[in-house]
């Protein structure tokens, strides 16, 4: 809802870096729990599922795609049931740790820009920028149900889309595991009453003035 994907998606393209949506691969487990009918907050079970799971970042038509075990699920993952799934499945050990070695496996090939809710703080503690984007709950909730009515998605309401963030925000800022914090050196950037490009470009701005005086060998922005 601060923006993360899209604005990460605009700012990697600019700079011809690789783009990697965190946030995308723990939706597809959360799915895949889902469609299994296996509890979300049964860390055994989800231990069990996510040990035969595959999940991989493709760029496909110059759009990047995120496949389940082989299907591409980049629309199912985006509605707000697989929301809830993914910060409950977030959570548990096995999850995180599988996904963290996919991601910095990734960005110790290319220079990335990759967003999620622990990536400067956790992911990539050593990245060349790191930028910890925020904007108000409701701003924030706003955005998501603007998003979701575009896309047809229907059967939540402004309230209802504003109860699940607050509640995904408080349980990834309390999990004992890689929680939600700013890392001490990241640039704190509040986009409540931006759009987009104007978002976009003081991104860019703080990302030119840490590269100048670091090598991009793996950046994570925001």
């Amino acid at each position: 809802g601060a923006g993360k994907s899209t604005m990460a998606r605009a700012v990697a393209q600019s700079l011809g870096f690789l783009y990697i949506d965190t946030g995308a691969m723990y939706r597809a487990v959360g799915l895949k729990a889902l469609r299994s009918g296996v509890s979300t907050r049964d860390a055994d079970a989800v231990a069990r599922l996510v040990a035969d799971t595959d999940v991989d970042l493709r760029v496909v038509d110059g759009d990047p795609r995120v496949f389940l075990d082989g299907e591409d699920v980049s629309g199912q993952i985006r509605i707000p049931e697989v929301s809830v799934a993914a910060s409950d499945v977030s959570v548990v050990p096995a999850v995180r740790h599988r996904l963290v070695d996919l991601q910095r496996a990734i960005a110790s090939r290319n220079p990335v820009v990759m967003d999620g809710r622990d990536i400067g703080s956790h992911v990539l503690p050593d990245a060349a920028c790191k930028i910890f984007l925020t904007a108000s709950p409701e701003e924030r909730a706003r955005r998501r149900y603007e998003e979701l009515v575009g896309k047809g998605i229907q059967g939540q309401s402004l309230e209802q889309v504003l109860a699940d963030m607050v509640y995904r925000d408080r349980q990834d800022s309390t999990r004992a595991l890689a929680p939600l914090v700013q890392a001490p050196d990241a640039v704190r950037l509040d986009t409540t009453g931006l759009t987009v490009s104007e978002s976009v470009e003081r991104i860019r701005a703080i990302v030119r003035t840490r590269l100048d005086h670091e090598e991009p060998a793996g950046g994570a922005c925001p």
